[in-house]
């Protein structure tokens, strides 16, 4: 039987990345040091750390026709993101954001061209067949539609076994009033530092002790806090935290919060506690900020050391990914910290102390330069 899916819904767009040594003055002209075309969006972020770290998924969320949409449909291909689920729409057009990107510090600065293109609705959302997930995820955008869409999951799952229900999380990252009443859906709720300290929240213990209140009974509420790691709060009451794990050197931070959540939900949806999920989303995201994009994530693993008769056994996921492997591999030990391990590679034998690297997740584009 195929490997059930985990399902992102939400922001897809086309992110235009200006890498730069220092951020510019206003009014002036210079130089960058790179720029790349890159998928961005929150649920299409998520899609491609999910996808690496070796689990089967699916994106939903609006495109209009053009050669935008090609070139975001093209890259979902090369990352394995299936994309049945796209909401084509016969108006609007396909976000583009600008980004700026300071390597000296790792900050990003986004300018969103946020288009006239709708929103996945809710009717959309009645043609999925939900019993292809495991997992649905959803980005906070049209919170009114999404409730809907989180009420039918709800049904669903009424007339379902334990075993076959869905699991869900939603995502309230942004300070928007509306987006407030998905804190009542979802097993797993991630709410933003952003809309912490809007509440007027100095933490995330003191965020999630403050907005549990909000999230329905069973859940669990997951705040991430940059540099001071991440900490959730469930129904025993029991407060969880991580540390975070910096790189050596901070050089994107450009969807390391897309990065996180995607590791908590994979970690989960693998039957990992909360406590190591969070420490998973967190080294996922450390190693993400260092790193200009998202390949070489999975890496991750060199901080823990498998034990070596594990190392190289066959996946026991959906296929033989090495990536797949070592990262199942790796979760089994996440309470072993040491050194350095052998990097993930792409086929054959391991040597016993080198392996080429792993082959880039898409074509190196024209346009990327």
């Amino acid at each position: 039987m195929e490997e059930k899916q985990i399902l992102c819904v939400g922001l897809v767009v086309l992110d235009i990345i200006n890498v730069v040594d220092k951020y510019p003055e206003e009014d002036t002209d210079s130089r960058c040091l790179s720029q790349r075309w890159q998928r961005g969006g929150n649920a299409s972020n998520s899609c491609t750390v999910l996808s690496l770290l070796g689990a089967p998924c699916a994106f939903m969320g609006s495109l209009a026709p053009g050669h935008v949409a090609d070139f975001l449909v093209a890259d979902f291909g090369q990352r394995g993101v299936d994309v049945s689920q796209v909401a084509w729409q016969s108006s609007g057009e396909t976000p583009c954001s600008c980004c700026i990107v300071n390597s000296s510090n790792g900050s990003r600065t986004i300018v969103l061209y946020d288009t006239n293109l709708p929103d996945v609705s809710a009717k959309d959302f009645e043609k999925v067949d939900l019993t292809r997930f495991k997992w649905i995820h959803i980005e906070g955008r049209n919170a009114s539609e999404q409730v809907k869409m989180l009420q039918r999951i709800e049904q669903h799952n009424a007339r379902q076994p334990p075993e076959q229900k869905i699991q869900v999380s939603v995502e309230v990252e942004k300070p928007r009033e509306e987006l407030y009443q998905l804190f009542g859906y979802g097993d797993v709720v991630f709410v933003s530092k952003d809309v912490a300290k809007h509440f007027g929240f100095r933490s995330a213990v003191e965020a999630l002790r403050g907005l549990y209140g909000r999230v329905r009974k069973g859940a669990t509420l997951v705040c991430a806090w940059a540099e001071e790691g991440a900490d959730a709060l469930g129904p025993d009451g029991r407060l969880l935290h991580s540390n975070a794990f910096p790189p050596p050197r901070v050089v994107d931070t450009l969807g390391a919060g897309d990065t996180f959540n995607a590791s908590v939900i994979f970690s989960l949806s693998q039957g990992k506690s909360m406590q190591e999920a969070l420490r998973f989303g967190c080294q996922v995201a450390g190693k993400k900020c260092g790193l200009q994009g998202f390949d070489g994530i999975v890496e991750t693993s060199n901080n823990y050391k498998p034990r070596e008769e594990c190392l190289w056994a066959p996946a026991p996921s959906r296929d033989s990914s090495p990536v797949a492997t070592g990262v199942s591999m790796w979760l089994s030990q996440l309470d072993r910290p040491v050194g350095r391990v052998p990097a993930l590679w792409s086929g054959g034998a391991p040597g016993p102390k080198t392996a080429p690297a792993l082959p880039p997740a898409r074509p190196p584009y024209p346009w990327s330069r």
